[in-house]
């Protein structure tokens, strides 16, 4: 789990996918001009009509590693399914997000449990991403303020750099974003999450870019914990495909439930 210090409130009942659920990527464009443009081109990097995508997980902590093999699918912003499918001991693992509500199944219990709020700052499968990283249902454009920025380094004209500072009233859980997005096609860089204190929780940085589904993805992300900065997870997409034809019914408690889904 995080060690987020003093989190800003959550929905009702917690946040969308993720980072890692909400896997259609739209085309990129060198038109964006205004600081919410080129945000609103990235939060949409993970998003879109529909899509399905085989992913690799890497988690390595100070006393373990583990690697997990996962199918995820999305429909907009409302609907993602994620599935584990290896190792052998943690496949069947799913987490489902339907609007404002998000189920675990645990198959070696058989076992369906609903997701409080209390519990999306926690880790998911123990990797450092959350539960609210994978449900997160937050738009960047709507709920934060969104400014250039000048973070430095050698190669800064090459990239926009842009912060990101919550409004006041909404229900969010950072208290601070800083993004590094590619001038020459809005692929995204690096982000830094801060608490309400300015404290850097995490950081996450998105490279070995390459076309998936006919588009421009970064096929690798990797986050690193502030306060643990030997620990790392990496997520290496495999295979996206896009606009596969799913509705809502897909998205639905029997299918989180079975052992696989087409």
């Amino acid at each position: 789990m995080l060690a987020a210090a003093g989190p800003r409130r959550t929905r009702t009942l917690g946040q969308t996918h993720a980072l890692i659920l909400g896997l259609c990527l739209l085309p990129s464009t060198s038109l964006a001009q205004s600081p919410r443009d080129i945000i609103d081109q990235v939060d949409r990097l993970m998003r879109g009509n529909s899509s399905r995508g085989r992913i690799e997980m890497q988690i390595r902590t100070k006393h373990w590693e583990r690697t997990l093999q996962m199918v995820a699918w999305s429909l907009g912003t409302e609907y993602s399914l994620v599935r584990v499918e290896a190792p052998v001991k943690e496949a069947g693992t799913a987490t489902l997000k339907v609007v404002d509500e998000v189920w675990n199944y645990l198959p070696r219990v058989d076992r369906t449990i609903k997701i409080p709020p209390s519990m999306m700052m926690g880790s998911w499968m123990g990797s450092h991403f959350t539960n609210d990283d994978f449900v997160k249902e937050s738009r960047l454009i709507e709920d934060y303020d969104i400014a250039f920025a000048d973070f430095g380094g050698q190669e800064r004209a090459s990239y926009w750099d842009l912060s990101l500072t919550p409004h006041p009233d909404a229900p969010v859980v950072w208290g601070r974003i800083d993004y590094r997005v590619r001038k020459a096609d809005l692929m995204p860089v690096w982000a830094r999450y801060f608490d309400e204190g300015g404290a850097l929780v995490r950081t996450m940085t998105f490279d070995q870019y390459q076309r998936m589904g006919g588009r421009l993805v970064p096929a690798r992300m990797t986050v690193v914990p502030a306060d643990k900065p030997q620990e790392v997870t990496l997520v290496l997409y495999q295979s996206l495909e896009f606009d596969i034809g799913v509705d809502e019914t897909f998205f639905s408690l029997r299918n989180l439930r079975r052992s696989a889904v087409p």
